[in-house]
């Protein structure tokens, strides 16, 4: 029978429950993520390193894990809180259970915590500090493990490519240059899939170094952490900037509005999820996507970057979107590659290949 464990945030408040997958403790940030599906695809996203995920949807692992989905090499979160874990999945595709994927990956999960009640605490009070331990170890000094863990702020150099590889396609129209931060593997699959021969870089890679290799553009990935931890790239980014295409997500969005001056901002409890509505604001088109971060562009602060708001969040009004129109570089804070997930904003592949062919 699986042991009794315990998540303990850094206010004092206790969670209860059973572990799966490696038995050792953790402490990490707590966040949540309202996806109904791809657990696969969340627990493999490097943009959760250091993170403890609550899943809001409450039955997790009852498709098991397939081989073929994975977003990253390894399980990249710190912890997985959930409520009902299925052990014996039900999938054709599956080589092994989320229990198992998680105790080769030495990486522990807790089970049967009342998930809608930790979702509230984060929604209202915000993300927080947390310990997985043991369920006998005093409140005491699970707060004290909390307080003297330091906080990381390597995240992007421990999860980015230790160095340069290649990902060809059949007929290939254009060559981009994709700086690696945590990237998804799927951003890959789509650029290949608009016919882009990918080089992916490390993060520290100078742009020199990447203006040698010939691009027609050069892309910049989503990743873990604060942006301002990986001043490599946003200085990269403004000496990149105007000389070609330049396209980022997700963490790549927020490096980009650095490297033209703006500055950033931690939400209270982050956006994690597949269906946040966003607003296209030239067409007003309302997008549904999937979106993964704890940190926003400050809108404020966009004045004099000659960059512009592009996309809205429609419900706390945060910038999801900017361009520089003359300088042919824009970024959205969502994920147009989402898998699984809403499909509304795969068009931006197609724009950044339209600004490569010079439209």
């Amino acid at each position: 029978m699986a042991d009794r464990r315990k998540l303990i945030l850094e206010d004092g408040s206790e969670y209860y429950g059973t572990g799966f997958g490696s038995e050792k403790d953790a402490v990490f940030e707590i966040v949540f993520n309202t996806s109904m599906a791809g657990y696969q695809e969340i627990v493999s996203d490097p943009s959760y390193t250091d993170q403890g995920i609550v899943m809001s949807y409450p039955l997790i692992g009852n498709y098991g894990v397939t081989d073929e989905d994975f977003e990253s090499r390894g399980v990249t979160p710190s912890a997985l809180i959930v409520r009902d874990l299925n052990e014996n999945p039900s999938n054709f595709r599956a080589t092994r259970s989320l229990s198992e994927l998680m105790a080769d990956a030495d990486v522990p999960g807790l089970e049967g915590v009342d998930t809608r009640k930790l979702v509230r605490s984060i929604r209202d009070l915000g993300s927080r500090r947390g310990l997985l331990t043991a369920a006998d170890v005093p409140l005491e000094e699970g707060l004290r493990r909390i307080a003297e863990t330091p906080v990381p702020h390597d995240a992007v150099a421990r999860v980015s490519s230790p160095k340069k590889h290649y990902s060809r396609t059949s007929n290939p129209r254009f060559h981009v240059v994709a700086i690696d931060c945590g990237m998804k593997a799927n951003i890959v699959r789509m650029l290949n899939r608009n016919k882009c021969n990918v080089t992916v870089v490390p993060y520290d890679t100078s742009s020199a170094e990447i203006l040698s290799l010939n691009p027609d553009g050069v892309f910049v990935s989503n990743g873990p952490g604060d942006p301002t931890d990986v001043p490599e790239v946003i200085e990269t980014l403004r000496e990149l900037r105007g000389k070609l295409p330049v396209f980022g997500i997700c963490l790549g969005h927020q490096l980009i509005a650095l490297s033209y001056g703006a500055k950033t901002y931690k939400l209270k409890f982050g956006h994690r999820g597949g269906n946040h509505p966003v607003r296209e604001n030239k067409s007003g088109k309302i997008e549904i996507t999937s979106q993964n971060h704890s940190y926003a562009v400050d809108e404020k602060s966009l004045a004099g970057t000659g960059l512009t708001v592009t996309h809205t969040n429609v419900l706390d009004g945060t910038v999801e979107g900017i361009e520089h129109a003359e300088d042919k570089v824009f970024s959205v804070q969502y994920h147009p590659e989402s898998a699984p997930g809403p499909q509304d904003s795969a068009y931006l592949f197609e724009r950044f290949v339209q600004l490569m062919g010079g439209k």
